[in-house]
């Protein structure tokens, strides 16, 4: 990792369609004028409810047929998604900005939710599902189809920290422009009304028969919404030279793990606390630079008490001068929208220096002690606001904007080395890395053949990690990322539960998510309607309640995202935990990447054609564990260095077909990347870890991008899906672990999507 100069990063253009209307103008206007567009739902049956209201979006704009789907189906999501992209690149000339330097950060809770419903209605009824709703049930589909709607081939990749994903997304958007990553990002979040998100709420008794009224003494639950909020971020000096207006800048934005429960927010507020402390210090302000705070403001009994302690505890007495709203009491709660959408009303905001109202507060909360603007908008001066944002699995995300022109220092990015300190794997292969590399150096493929194809399942015993009673309500994605991230960290030197683990992050990453949990909690609502809907379910249907059971069972309470960026995730999340560390967000991260084998998930591929034959790749299921840190966060432990992580690159082939590109450019432009990231020739590398598994259409692309790069006969190359078989979002990751277990000079790990993105590592291994 080299110093970089601070890049100040602004927000150009702004994109949303909410309940308010079809522009992000129509959602300012209906923001500070306190308008309620919370009303009866119309595209939905509603039988069976607590409510019958929602922010629905009245008119989606028609998508005609921008991405590949089934005749007759739409996915709401992303015709939310690419309405908003249209406004927000409205104004931005064609090719203004060189489309490989030009990417996207999607946020979403739901992602396809959908496309999986409908997938899973057909087969219920005993016909043969579409395979292209496979294509749009991810959420790095959604990402992957929205880059390639407008040739956007940067960086591409989904964030997936559930109601705070949106606020991540732009958070994680704005390091990759400030990194020089990237010249140009389309950040924010999308997510549409189901009958199953209703149902699971309702199964949780969250919603309010009336619009929301967060913080006042009379609300009695939430309102769900949907939409999507998009913004356009450059760094302001490119910015000034395109001639772009800048409305507000990015100033920084923290994350942070309540670690305590799958749903309801720790009570003293601590954990949120810790977000906003982390943005704050990313910005180099202080509390008292702050006038207004978009609040996360639910209208939950348990959450509205708990923000209202988090900004005291973060801002101290500072917080009694600074206005608090919730925008959420207009359009509802827009899940992994709500962070975008809300960041864009704050942008507004601060640039106006105008604060819109909560819509619906009565009567004063003891609990909920601050100035909610009940009466209207209301002035401030100050010239930064903070938007927060709060999730199931306990993940915070606090985003801080400052107005145009503003006076603020960001720290420094730490030039020590982001070093590996613990690895771990659960593989087809057993239990452990030693069991996954005497299977890759033995060469024969791993796994049992199924219904004609060879399958790889992990086989592991939960019971000294998790009780029987605290795996009652876990999932299996749950089951072996706990055990997984306990092994790394035990293996790094440090145990599960202590003070020292309080400080260590989680990042989370899945390709295909929670698919288990998906299936137990949809099924069930097809046949029988709200009323079947399990509670003890639904929090595991989103992609990063795996991440909460990781903090929760073994304490750590550092930042925490995940992503879920296909078959590229493993590398995807070891470059953005990397990041984190050296933008000082923290010391020490443990990264774990998990995916398993459900029916759904292996007739998923089987209908793409990717199981079953010659040319195709074996199946499989894994988690994998790395444990890093600062290197001097090492050395004052003690740890033993495994290996260091050098560099990280990403690249999108943007193809509206969701496929390769034959020719292998955008894997070549990620592993150029990466090496220019790392500051190393390719005549440096040793090995290449490769993302090939089996399948052509990816794998001679692969090849053919590292014979122009390296040459026939560069460095060796290993493929070890072709034998532990194809894990899916882990596979990165495992390459990684793999590689680190040796020893020699660097490496490089490649990691590919089958949509089409590509992101690639390059890593040091210890010289013993």
């Amino acid at each position: 990792m080299t110093e970089t100069e601070t890049v100040r990063v602004a927000i150009v253009a702004v994109g949303a369609v909410t309940a308010h209307g079809p522009a992000a103008a129509d959602l300012w206007a209906g923001a500070v004028a306190g308008r309620v567009a919370i009303r009866p739902v119309q595209h939905l049956p509603m039988d069976g409810l607590s409510t019958k209201i929602a922010g629905e979006v009245e008119t989606v704009p028609d998508p005609r047929r921008r991405y590949p789907r089934p005749d007759g189906f739409t996915e709401r999501a992303l015709d939310l998604a690419l309405a908003a992209a249209d406004e927000a690149l409205a104004g931005l000339p064609a090719r203004l900005i060189d489309p490989d330097r030009f990417g996207v950060v999607l946020g979403t809770c739901n992602a396809g939710l959908l496309s999986g419903r409908e997938w899973l209605r057909v087969d219920t009824e005993g016909g043969t599902p579409d395979p292209k709703l496979a294509d749009l049930v991810t959420p790095q589909a959604l990402a992957e189809a929205l880059a390639a709607d407008f040739g956007l081939r940067g960086p591409v990749l989904a964030v997936n920290t559930a109601c705070a994903s949106g606020a991540n997304a732009i958070g994680m958007a704005a390091d990759l422009v400030r990194t020089g990553r990237a010249d140009a990002m389309l950040a924010g979040g999308t997510d549409a009304l189901s009958d199953v998100v209703l149902a699971g709420f309702n199964s949780l008794e969250s919603l309010s028969a009336e619009p929301a009224a967060p913080y006042s003494g009379n609300r009695s639950g939430l309102s769900l919404g949907e939409g999507s909020g998009l913004v356009l971020l450059v760094g302001a000096e490119l910015a000034e030279r395109l001639g772009l207006t800048c409305l507000a800048e990015v100033a920084g934005y923290g994350l942070s793990s309540d670690g305590y429960d799958a749903t309801a927010p720790r009570p003293d507020g601590s954990g949120a606390a810790n977000a906003i402390r982390d943005a704050l210090r990313q910005g180099g302000i202080e509390p008292a630079d702050v006038g207004y705070v978009n609040g996360h403001g639910t209208g939950t009994p348990k959450n509205d008490p708990a923000e209202t302690k988090a900004i005291r505890l973060a801002l101290g007495d500072a917080a009694d001068g600074v206005l608090v709203s919730s925008t959420k009491s207009m359009v509802g709660h827009l899940l992994g929208a709500a962070g975008a959408v809300e960041g864009i009303v704050t942008a507004h905001a601060v640039a106006q220096g105008l604060a819109p109202p909560t819509a619906g507060y009565l009567t004063a909360d003891p609990e909920c002690d601050l100035d909610y603007l009940p009466n209207g908008a209301g002035s401030f001066d100050r010239p930064f606001a903070l938007s927060n944002n709060f999730a199931f699995a306990g993940a915070n995300a606090a985003l801080l904007l400052a107005r145009p022109g503003t006076s603020y220092t960001r720290p420094v990015r730490d030039t020590d080395d982001v070093v590996i300190t613990g690895v771990s794997a659960l593989t087809p292969a057993g239990h452990g890395i030693d069991a996954a590399a005497a299977a890759v150096l033995a060469g024969i493929p791993v796994g049992d053949a199924e219904h004609g194809m060879l399958l790889g399942r992990v086989a592991v015993d939960p019971e000294p990690y998790l009780t029987r009673k605290q795996r009652r309500r876990m999932d299996r994605l749950g089951v072996l990322s706990v055990i997984s991230a306990a092994d790394a960290l035990r293996a790094a030197g440090i145990e599960p539960g202590t003070p020292q683990a309080a400080e260590v992050g989680v990042l989370f990453g899945t390709g295909t998510g929670p698919m288990e949990a998906m299936r137990k909690f949809v099924v069930p609502l097809l046949a029988d309607g709200p009323a079947a809907a399990d509670p003890g379910v639904f929090p595991n249907t989103v992609y990063n309640q795996a991440a909460g059971q990781v903090a929760m069972h073994l304490g750590l309470y550092g930042p925490t995202s995940t992503l879920s960026v296909g078959h590229a995730t493993g590398a995807a999340c070891v470059g953005y935990a990397a990041d984190l560390i050296a933008d000082r967000h923290v010391q020490a991260m443990v990264v774990t990447v998990t995916d398993t084998l459900t029916d759904e998930v292996v007739r998923a591929y089987d209908a793409q054609g990717a199981l079953g034959g010659d040319d195709a790749f074996a199946l499989a299921e894994g988690s994998v564990a790395l444990v890093l840190e600062s290197r001097a966060s090492a050395a004052a432990r003690g740890a033993t260095v495994l290996g260091t992580v050098l560099g990280h690159g990403n690249a999108s082939d943007a193809s509206r077909s969701r496929r390769w590109d034959a020719r292998g450019r955008g894997m070549e432009r990620a592993m150029t990347a990466a090496l220019a990231d790392a500051g190393l020739a390719p005549t440096q590398i040793e090995q290449v870890w490769l993302a090939a598994a089996g399948l052509t259409a990816a794998d001679r692309p692969e090849s053919l991008a590292v014979d122009r790069l390296f040459g026939p006969a560069g460095p060796a190359r290993h493929a070890p899906k072709r034998v532990l078989g194809e894990p899916m979002g882990v596979g990165p990751a495992l390459s990684l672990a793999l590689a680190v277990h040796g020893s020699g000079g660097p490496v490089l790990v490649n990691g590919s999507s089958l949509g089409g993105t590509h992101h690639c590592l390059v890593a040091g291994r210890n010289k013993e």
